[in-house]
C-alpha cells in the first residue's frame, strides 16, 4: 500500500531550524557505495568515464556540454582517493573548491573530444601510461581495471599497454541503486518542481499555443526554481500520440485535444522522469477510457510495490503489448516500463515484460523508480501516458509526484 503522507521537500537553502540534505554525509555514502562494490569485485580499480559514476566518486560536477564528451574521467583504487582528470581549468578550479578531494588528485585531461582528436596525437598513449603507473605505485598492476563506458580506441590503448578490463559499469549501478536520506530528499525536491510547472502548463494549455511554447515555458520555470540541467521536455498533442513519438514539435494545441508532456530535469544532479496527460477545453469518451484504462495500470503496479517483490510480479500486471496494439514486446518498450532514477534517468531496476520476465529483481529498501503507463484511444489517435515516481519503504511505496492524475484533468475548460 502507499502512504498518503507526502515525502519532504523543503526548500532550496540550508537552514538551522530544520534538517535538510547533508551534502557532506551524500559525499560519503556515494563514495562508500562505490568503494564497497570495488572491494566486493575482482578490480584493483575503477576507471570511470560516466559522468553519473563521476559525480558519484568525486563529487564533482561541470555540465552536460563537456561531461559527456568522454574527456573526463575517474580512478578509484583499492585503499585509495579518488583522482580526477577533468577539463582545463575545471581542475583548478575543484583545488580550490572541493576539500572532499586530495588536491594533488585533481588534474587537468585531454583524451580527445570523443575522436576529434586523433588517437595518433597520443594523448590516449599517454594518459593510459600515467594510469598503469598508479597501477604499479599501488601495488595493483596485475589486477583487472574496471571500465564503465569507454572510445574503443582507448580500450585499443589500454590493452596494448598490457592492462586488462573488465565491466565496471553493472557494478556501478549496483552500488547507486539504493538510496539515501539525502538522495531521497533531492530526488523528492525534484518532483516537487516540476508539481509546480505542471500547474503553469495547466494553466497555459489553451487552443494556440504550440508544443514548442509549452516546452520553453517549462525550462524557464525549471531554471527559475533552481534546476541544475533540464534533460529533456517532451510535447506530445492531438493526432501525435498515438504512436508515442518520444520528442515535440512546433504543433499547435488544438480545441479538444489529448495531450501529455514529460519532464525530466535534475536538482543538485537527482532526476525527475514525470508524465502528465491532459484534455485541452473538453475530452470525449474516448479519451476518457484511454485515461481510465492507464490509470488502472498504473495503480495496480504501484499496489505491488514494497520489499521483496520481483519486478516481474511488477510487469506482469501491465498488458503484454500485443494486448494494446504491438507486435512484441520490443515494439512497446518504455510504453508499460519502470526504470530507477537517480543520477542517471535510466538506474536500477528496469522493469518492463522485455526483461523482467527473464531476469527478475527483487525489489529493496531505497530503491527509487518511476512507473509509465501508456493507452492508446480507440478514436486512434488520442492516447493517455502517466508517470508516476516511487521510492521503495518497508511499508511499500511512497510517491514523489504528487500533481493530481488520478482523473483525467481537463484544462482550461469551456
Amino acid at each position: 500500500m502507499t502512504s498518503a503522507i507526502p515525502m519532504p521537500a523543503p526548500g532550496h537553502m540550508g537552514v538551522d531550524y530544520e534538517q535538510r540534505v547533508d551534502f557532506g554525509r551524500l559525499r560519503d555514502y556515494r563514495l562508500s557505495r562505490a568503494r564497497a562494490s570495488l572491494d566486493a569485485s575482482e578490480c584493483g580499480a575503477f576507471l570511470l568515464f560516466d559522468f553519473y559514476n563521476i559525480r558519484y566518486v568525486t563529487q564533482t560536477w561541470i555540465g552536460g556540454a563537456l561531461g559527456d564528451k568522454m574527456t573526463r574521467y575517474a580512478l578509484l583504487t583499492r585503499g585509495g582517493e579518488p583522482m580526477l582528470w577533468d577539463f582545463g581549468s575545471a581542475a583548478r578550479h575543484h583545488r580550490l573548491y572541493s576539500p572532499w578531494l586530495d588536491p594533488a588528485n585533481c588534474h587537468a585531461g585531454m583524451l580527445g573530444l570523443r575522436g576529434a582528436i586523433a588517437p595518433t596525437a597520443g594523448l590516449m598513449e599517454d594518459a593510459v601510461r600515467q594510469i598503469k603507473g598508479l597501477l604499479e605505485d599501488a601495488g595493483l598492476a596485475d589486477a583487472p581495471v574496471g571500465v564503465d563506458i569507454v572510445e574503443p580506441a582507448f580500450l585499443f590503448e589500454m590493452q596494448r599497454q598490457g592492462l586488462k578490463v573488465v565491466d565496471a559499469q553493472q557494478l556501478m549501478l549496483d552500488a547507486r541503486q539504493i538510496k539515501s536520506s539525502d538522495e531521497i530528499m533531492l530526488l523528492t525536491q525534484a518532483a516537487a518542481m516540476v508539481d509546480g510547472v505542471y500547474q503553469d502548463i495547466v494553466e497555459a494549455l489553451k487552443p494556440g499555443i504550440r508544443e514548442n511554447e509549452i516546452v520553453a515555458l517549462a525550462n524557464k520555470r525549471l531554471y527559475e526554481m533552481g534546476s541544475d540541467q533540464v534533460e529533456a521536455v517532451n510535447a506530445v498533442s492531438g493526432e501525435r500520440c498515438n504512436p508515442h513519438p518520444h520528442n515535440f514539435s512546433d504543433r499547435l494545441i488544438r480545441p479538444g485535444d489529448q495531450a501529455f508532456f514529460d519532464i525530466i530535469h535534475s536538482f543538485n544532479g537527482y532526476r525527475t522522469c514525470y508524465y502528465r496527460t491532459f484534455s485541452v477545453g473538453s475530452a470525449t469518451p474516448s479519451q476518457r477510457d484511454a485515461y481510465t484504462k492507464a490509470r488502472e495500470w498504473m495503480d495496480a503496479s504501484i499496489r505491488m510495490i514494497k520489499p521483496g517483490v520481483g519486478t516481474d510480479q511488477v510487469a506482469a500486471v501491465w498488458p503484454a503489448a500485443t494486448e494494446f496494439g504491438f507486435e512484441n514486446e520490443m515494439a512497446a518498450f518504455g510504453l508499460q516500463f519502470g526504470h530507477g532514477l537517480g543520477l542517471g534517468l535510466h538506474e536500477r531496476p528496469i522493469i518492463s515484460r522485455l526483461n523482467s520476465m527473464r531476469e527478475p529483481v527483487e525489489l529493496q529498501v531505497g530503491m527509487v523508480f518511476a512507473l509509465e503507463t501508456y493507452c492508446p484511444a480507440s478514436d486512434g489517435f488520442s492516447a493517455a501516458r502517466i508517470e508516476e515516481e516511487v521510492v521503495v519503504t518497508p511499508d511499500g511505496g511512497r510517491i514523489l509526484t504528487l500533481f493530481p492524475a488520478q482523473d483525467l484533468v481537463v484544462a482550461n475548460p469551456y
